[in-house]
């Protein structure tokens, strides 16, 4: 259980359930728990998806795979668990 108050799919309503519809329309059903963080602050949540989304979808020269796999790297090297 998370110590940081979230605001579940279920109650978010305007922005927030806006941004949940977004995320979820990727994923199938789920918002992972790194954005769901930010629930309390849609703008924030929503600077950090524009973000994420441009670093792992936008252009460049390396490919999804290649980022995936940096992203795996980096969690790694810093014992993070997510």
């Amino acid at each position: 259980m998370p110590w940081i108050k979230e605001i579940s799919k279920e109650n978010a309503t305007g922005k927030l359930k806006d941004l949940y519809q977004r995320i979820t329309g990727r994923t199938g059903n789920e918002v992972a728990n790194i954005l769901k963080v930010h629930s309390i602050h849609p703008d924030v949540m929503e600077a950090h998806l524009n973000l994420y989304e441009q670093i792992m979808f936008g252009e460049s020269g390396l490919t999804r795979s290649q980022r995936e796999m940096i992203a795996v790297v980096v969690s790694s090297t810093n014992a993070c668990e997510y």
